[in-house]
């Protein structure tokens, strides 16, 4: 029987993706085992990110400072957006280095059985940078899924006014699969083979 301290940490670790109870008892145990090495650095970052963690307010990357690293990037093509659902596909995009331009994160996809509609994405937002003289193209990169291809032409149409070229992923991207998941050569393949919408 652990500590009330102890069960609270495996169940706020278990609410993490891709840990079940079990796994997160196990991270638990080496994190005790480990104290030095793995618990109090942990604690440390976790302040830390906590203390400083901001959303970018130009486009919607979650870092801790505001511009973010990459809106900050010079040797970023100003040229060209990017547009994705949520962070992670940022995070899945940008670390394989697939992307010489900047984001804008939507803040998720259209759905009407989760109540999610366009006033609450960041489309206005996404309007008014896309409407700036050096950017030359918009590349929709959602996911393709029925709620990302939804959001991708809703999307389209609102950046229509605009004038400037809008594409999408190729379709080498597996219907119903998420960014995140996808290895690199997918990723890499996709964002080449790009098409106007």
């Amino acid at each position: 029987m652990a500590s009330p301290e102890i069960d609270a940490l495996t169940r706020a670790l278990s609410r993490l993706p891709g840990l079940g109870p079990r796994s997160a008892r196990r991270a638990v145990l080496h994190l005790i085992r480990k104290r030095e090495t793995a618990l109090e650095p942990l604690l440390s970052a976790l302040q830390a990110v906590a203390a400083n963690l901001v959303v970018c307010g130009k486009c919607g990357n979650v870092e801790t400072s505001d511009p973010c690293a990459i809106c900050r990037d010079p040797r970023r093509d100003p040229g060209l957006l990017c547009v994705v659902a949520d962070v992670a596909d940022l995070w899945a995009l940008d670390s394989r280095h697939l992307f010489s331009g900047r984001y804008h994160v939507l803040g998720g996809r259209l759905s009407a059985l989760d109540g999610i509609g366009p006033e609450d994405l960041a489309i206005p937002a996404l309007v008014a940078r896309a409407s700036e003289p050096q950017v030359k193209e918009v590349v929709l990169a959602l996911s393709a899924t029925m709620e990302g291809q939804a959001t991708m032409h809703y999307v389209a149409e609102a950046l229509a006014p605009t004038g400037v070229k809008v594409s999408q992923l190729a379709q080498g991207l597996p219907m119903g699969g998420e960014l995140d998941y996808l290895d690199e050569g997918t990723l890499a393949l996709a964002l080449s083979a790009r098409k106007p919408l």
